[in-house]
């Protein structure tokens, strides 16, 4: 009997699963196949067929087409559109759908998205900066406006001959690229990209945004008569380089500038950071120095020049990185003297004061706050939009001592922080004439604040603390203390 009962309880269950599979079968066939479209993420109705829609889009978006010189218009990219089934017999008109999303004014088209990521932060605000996201129809003038960015630092034939291992090997004097790479994250994608963003669709146009940047409108002058590229790059707050950069026609600062020509003195403020690491050997010029020398038997009015100066030159061999064509101070491999200098020697009749360290007294009302066998690797001069308040006397030994380029006190003699973290370990010297010295990436510092000093002492060792890529010396003039009211000068001027 229980056997009966439970056969029986089997038989049902199967009855009822049956009638159930056959029932939701039957409901689920007499379903309607649509299509659910969504904008931003919200249903904005449903479609019979989703090839009608993008048919619509493609038909009426006849403008865009021409406009980008392409065959298909798509919808935007907040757009979706899914397959379900429904028993609502309320499927909305094709054209109905297409006016809404016409609405939102955001149609696509097929292209190529570039993507910049930065791999460090801002030196302004101390921040990681956004992507930066750049269209263009296609992948072609993407590769162009690279290689041109390229050529502008580098110059298209050593790009070529670098890629290709043609570089000819330095026989006495020159350079060559040992490494040359994007600082910046970059990919190349296919993507459907909006016409309400900027989609280029030239190379040029899209080498002057690399370039340029926001200050992509191009800024003419024309040449005048007496002009040369260091005037009109100086009087619109440029520096040779750069203007060599916007009008690569000029291949050094000494070409000369035709009257009534048009030059370009835009702004250069690239939107990528290439470096280019460098093998050189060049040759220096070493100035001759005023050396003094004391007579006892001579009176004190006695002064003649015992000896005339010639200047040297020494070869150097080095590594550095350029970024964006701005050289940085880098490693010295080797220093060979081609023609030693002759220091001129003036004999005069007085006992000598003391001196500190190695310091050669020149002669002069302000010493030279480095060793010789030096190179100005950056001038007071605009430098990528912004003044270069100093000289960076670089290509000198970490460690090589800095002096005091005249006697004063010492106001400052510390690690900058906050604003002045940049220049490392610094010291500033206030004059007895009113006029204040900087001096700056220091290894070492060797005098406190308060401590006088004499012209000739030394100050502490070259170094790169701060913000530097190599060892140099920063070295500032100002008439009043530096950022408190201080007006700079060029250092250079003490020297005159």
């Amino acid at each position: 009997m229980k056997n009966k009962k439970i056969s029986f309880l089997i038989v049902a269950i199967v009855a009822f699963g049956l009638f159930v599979f056959t029932f939701a079968k039957d409901n689920y066939l007499s379903a309607k196949r649509v299509y659910q479209v969504y904008l931003n993420g919200t249903k904005i109705g449903l479609l019979n067929d989703d090839d009608d829609l993008y048919d619509l889009i493609n038909e009426r978006q006849q403008e865009i087409k021409e406009k980008y010189n392409v065959k298909k218009v798509y919808p935007p990219n907040s757009f979706d559109i899914v397959e379900t089934y429904t028993y609502d017999d309320k499927v909305n008109d094709v054209d109905e759908i297409y006016k809404q999303i016409e609405e939102a004014d955001d149609f696509t088209i097929k292209g190529y998205v570039l993507r910049i990521h930065k791999t460090e932060k801002d030196e302004e605000t101390g921040e990681m900066p956004e992507d930066i996201v750049i269209s263009a129809i296609n992948k072609d003038i993407i590769d162009e406006a690279l290689h041109n960015f390229v050529y502008s630092f580098v110059g298209e034939e050593n790009y070529k001959n670098y890629i290709n291992g043609t570089q000819q090997e330095i026989k006495d004097v020159g350079k060559k690229i040992q490494n040359l790479y994007f600082n910046d994250q970059i990919t190349i994608k296919e993507a459907k990209v909006s016409v309400k963003d900027t989609i280029f669709t030239d190379a040029t146009s899209l080498s002057q945004y690399l370039l340029f940047g926001d200050n992509i409108t191009e800024q003419e002058y024309t040449v005048k008569q007496g002009d040369t590229i260091q005037s009109v790059s100086e009087n619109n707050k440029l520096n040779p380089q750069e203007f060599l950069i916007a009008n690569p026609r000029y291949r050094s600062e000494d070409s000369l500038l035709t009257i009534n020509d048009k030059v370009s003195i835009a702004l250069i403020k690239p939107v990528l950071s290439l470096t280019a690491e460098m093998y050189a050997v060049e040759d220096v010029e070493q100035y001759y120095e005023k050396q003094i020398v004391y007579d006892d038997n001579k009176p004190m009015s006695y002064s003649k020049v015992t000896q005339e100066g010639q200047n040297g030159i020494t070869r150097i061999t080095q590594t550095y990185k350029s970024v964006n064509g701005e050289d940085n101070p880098g490693d010295v491999i080797n220093k060979e003297v081609i023609k030693e200098k002759v220091n001129q020697v003036t004999t005069k009749g007085k006992k000598p004061e003391v001196i500190y360290g190695n310091f050669v007294d020149t002669g002069g009302d302000w010493a030279w706050p480095t060793n010789g066998g030096y190179k100005l690797s950056t001038k007071y001069e605009w430098r990528w939009g912004k003044f270069h308040e100093a000289i960076d006397i670089a290509w000198l030994p970490k460690n090589s001592p800095v002096y005091a380029a005249g006697d004063g006190i010492v106001v400052t003699a510390k690690m900058g922080t906050g604003s002045a973290w940049s220049l490392g370990n610094y010291v500033v010297i206030k004059h007895p004439n009113g006029i204040y010295t900087l001096y700056a990436h220091l290894n070492t510092i060797s005098v406190s604040a308060g401590q006088e000093v004499k012209k000739g002492r030394v100050l502490g060792g070259i170094g790169r603390t701060g913000r530097a890529t190599g060892d140099h010396l920063h070295f500032a003039a100002y008439n009043g203390m530096p950022y408190q009211g201080g007006q700079h000068f060029n250092p250079m001027l003490l020297y005159k």
